[in-house]
């Protein structure tokens, strides 16, 4: 069904593709929640083990903003790249032709329309970088609760 799957990849129904993924290349040990919606007019590639939250839909299509175009039913089609080990946040939007870097979270409800590089935090409408991720990440999973490496390592 897919352009390319790799092992271990998981995707929660409902799963809705216009192509039925025809143009979907999923790297190793991808996870997708419900509701994803993947617009795959042209290639939409999905780094290893990156995580997809609820209710999120991923666009290569798009139609032009001059209305004589779109009444000519004329649309284009770019691209869709999100890295390796990256976490999508329910119910975001990932506009066409975006590329999102290795190892970055885009926040809930986010809407994606630009770049967002590696290694960064990212959130809002439109999607920004809030910050890096970096030390304090290695010492807390979710506000002020630490990681347990002890635990972790067994």
């Amino acid at each position: 069904m897919f352009a390319e799957i790799g092992e271990g990849c998981w995707i929660e129904p409902p799963f809705r593709a216009n192509w039925g993924g025809h143009n979907v290349h999923f790297g190793k040990g991808v996870y997708a929640n419900f509701n994803l919606t993947l617009v795959d007019d042209t290639h939409i590639y999905v780094g290893d083990h990156t995580m997809i939250g609820p209710n999120v839909t991923i666009a290569t299509g798009g139609h032009p903003v001059l209305p004589a175009l779109r009444e000519r039913g004329m649309q284009y089609n770019m691209p869709v790249r999100i890295g390796k080990n990256c976490w999508i946040g329910a119910g975001a939007l990932i506009m066409p032709g975006v590329t999102i870097g290795d190892n970055s979270v885009i926040g809930a409800g986010s809407v994606v329309t630009r770049d967002i590089p590696a290694n960064v935090v990212a959130v809002g409408n439109p999607c920004r970088v809030m910050r890096e991720i970096g030390e304090r990440d290695r010492e807390f999973y979710y506000r002020d609760r630490k990681i347990d490496w002890g635990e972790l390592c067994l």
